[in-house]
């Protein structure tokens, strides 16, 4: 009986494989446009997702303006709050600078602290020291400059509060106590 080889073990491997050849050269290929299909991907989901809360805000609207509205019956949902009431502008408070004639003073001051703002007149007959503000809160004690004298900080005040320090940051020299 002959024993016979299969095709593949008859030589040493790859003697049946063609001949190598080399790969041209050619310039890479550049695929022009994929920037802009993004662009108008995005601008098309911006615009579909526009109008889904413009539909969105329709049909809430709708809904809420439903018949029985001008009967005294409420719509059904979550209850309204009762509105809120519109504060007059003389009895809010403001955010008032005032600058501070010690320096070193303001340095000990931190945001929510409450400070007292006392005015002292400078005469020749001597002082008179006065308080403009009472408990006022501090929100901001901004760095101080080395060119400036004294130190500014931001108070907290009610509108007429305000208006004294001002007057009294004119004329006199200010000082806070910490409460």
């Amino acid at each position: 009986m002959s024993t016979r080889l299969p095709s593949w073990a008859a030589g040493p491997p790859g003697a049946d494989a063609p001949p190598t050849c080399e790969v041209p050269h050619f310039a890479p290929l550049r695929v022009r446009g994929g920037a802009q299909r993004l662009r108008r991907l995005a601008r098309c989901r911006r615009r579909a997702m526009a109008a889904g809360l413009a539909m969105t805000a329709a049909a809430l609207l709708a809904t809420a303006a439903g018949p029985g509205d001008g009967d005294g019956e409420r719509v059904r949902g979550h209850p309204v709050a009762d509105p809120v009431p519109e504060r007059r502008a003389t009895t809010g408070t403001v955010t008032a600078p005032v600058r501070i004639a010690d320096g070193a003073t303001v340095r000990l001051l931190r945001p929510g602290d409450r400070v007292d703002v006392i005015a002292a007149e400078q005469s020749a007959t001597g002082g008179d020291a006065r308080v403009v503000a009472r408990g006022a809160r501090v929100t901001k004690v901004p760095a101080a400059s080395a060119t400036e004298s004294g130190a500014l900080i931001v108070l907290s005040v009610p509108r007429s509060t305000a208006a004294r320090l001002a007057g009294a940051g004119a004329t006199s020299r200010l000082a806070v106590t910490l409460w």
